[in-house]
């Protein structure tokens, strides 16, 4: 699918590792490329021509992010370094100051270290206890969602990295907020692969990397209701989110959502996004879904021709395959591959404590995208069906 706008393809690579970062279209650099060379002025902070198409071009991709997520009003959009970023100004910026000692959050053994390293800190700065919601199958079950009087955050990944599992978020806020439980999500992994419509699932924050849905690195979206993002104390404090501040130390913060963007950002990683996100608008994100959906059955079928091969998550309904080969280290497998121009993710992929759920450590990760196709998972059968395998690695 639009294999042609990717020039890496060009390389010859079989890329087998879009949860880690997608591949760019040529839309990405064409758009950033424009910014730097024929209009590089600062966002809104000028009065002229160049300054002013900035702006128009910064909030245009504002716009176009509040439409793919149908989120109420731009002022729900903030643009941030990353997922990671996003998920740390929600929590140290809205989580730190509402939550007390002996408050519960829970998370699952499953989540990435964004959606759990940050948690554990602000648990040891408040006092707060971490629980965890088991899984079935791999998978979370809202039966398995153990709520007590002291729950007051649910903190989960839309889809995980490791096992492409779709969580029942709809059915989780729900539950959730008929105990006015806070619902926060991590979407790193759904929304450039899904429709994610935080109206109809009713999240009350988000978080995404533009990197993982064809996008620039360094760029983050996070969403928010806003009646909880006017009560964000804002992590990074400066230029461009203040309106106003005198030597006796008042001071006047901007309205939503600059308030929550200090410095100058990332200006042609925005631009260059919304590039991106027009171009999925005319593939069609269901279109993109479907597509990663049948690679992924096809995938399964295929390495099932395979002895050695254990896969873990062959059910679940997201574009990812966590699988080792028996008798060979994730690594070495992965490296194996890569002399045959096969690109794989091998290791505990951000997941630390998977381990516990899934009973080994470290496995090998296909992820797809819209660019990948049939012909590349027989190519891969074809090298893992290699008899001298063990050898070559050796």
């Amino acid at each position: 699918m639009n294999r042609e706008d990717f020039l890496m393809l060009n390389e010859k690579i079989v890329y087998f590792d879009s949860g880690a970062t997608t591949l760019k279209p040529k839309i990405l650099s064409e758009a950033t490329s424009n910014y730097y060379n024929h209009y590089s002025a600062n966002a809104h902070r000028g009065d002229y021509d160049i300054s002013l198409r900035v702006d128009k071009e910064y909030e245009h991709t504002r716009k176009l992010v509040k439409e793919l997520l149908n989120a109420k009003d731009t002022k729900e959009i903030v643009f941030t370094s990353g997922a990671t970023d996003s998920l740390n100004k929600i929590i140290f910026g809205y989580f730190k100051y509402i939550l007390n000692e002996g408050d519960e959050i829970l998370l699952t053994k499953s989540e990435h270290a964004s959606n759990i390293l940050p948690w554990f800190e602000l648990a040891s700065e408040l006092g707060l206890v971490i629980k965890y919601i088991d899984l079935t199958d791999n998978e979370v079950k809202i039966d398995n969602i153990n709520i007590t009087d002291k729950t007051k955050v649910i903190s989960l990944a839309h889809v995980t990295n490791v096992l492409g599992d779709i969580r029942p978020i709809k059915e989780i806020t729900k539950l959730a907020h008929e105990k006015g439980i806070y619902v926060l999500v991590d979407g790193s992994q759904s929304v450039p692969h899904m429709k994610v419509d935080v109206e109809d699932l009713d999240i009350d924050f988000l978080a995404f990397s533009a990197h993982k849905m064809l996008g620039p690195t360094g760029l983050g979206i996070l969403y928010g209701k806003e009646k909880y993002l006017n009560k964000i104390h804002p992590i990074n404090v400066g230029g461009g989110m203040n309106s106003s501040f005198s030597y006796d130390g008042t001071r006047e913060y901007n309205d939503l959502p600059h308030r929550l963007e200090a410095g100058t950002p990332n200006i042609a990683a925005v631009i260059g996004f919304g590039k991106v996100i027009e171009y999925i608008n005319n593939i069609g994100i269901e279109n993109i879904h479907k597509h990663e959906i049948e690679l992924k059955k096809y995938a399964v079928s295929r390495l099932k021709e395979i002895p050695n091969i254990v896969i873990y998550n062959e059910n679940t309904l997201g574009g990812i395959i966590a699988f080792n080969y028996e008798g060979i280290f994730a690594q070495d497998l992965a490296i194996y591959l890569n002399k045959h121009g096969i690109c794989v993710r091998a290791g505990n992929h951000c997941a630390k404590m998977l381990k516990d759920e899934i009973g080994i450590k470290n496995t090998c990760r296909i992820s797809f995208y819209l660019y990948n196709t049939k012909e590349e998972i027989d190519y891969l059968i074809e090298v893992l069906k290699n008899e001298n395998i063990k050898n070559e690695i050796i």
